[in-house]
């Protein structure tokens, strides 16, 4: 019989692993949270990714 693994040590192989994972991921978010810059505005953002997918459709649509 086997012992269930929690699903993050299944995806990643290890409880170490998966340990490594968290502890970079934490600290990749502790240190967006302590970044003093202003950020995006939302709109901006929009407009940009607005951009990117009409690119991407053009050269989609190029291809077929």
């Amino acid at each position: 019989m086997s012992t269930e693994l929690p699903p993050i040590v299944l995806v990643f192989g290890t409880e170490e692993q998966a340990a490594n994972y968290d502890r970079w991921f934490r600290a990749k978010v502790q240190r967006s949270l302590e970044n003093p810059g202003a950020g995006v505005p939302h709109d901006e953002v929009m407009t940009r990714m607005d951009a990117i997918i009409e690119e991407a459709r053009r050269k989609r649509k190029s291809i077929v």
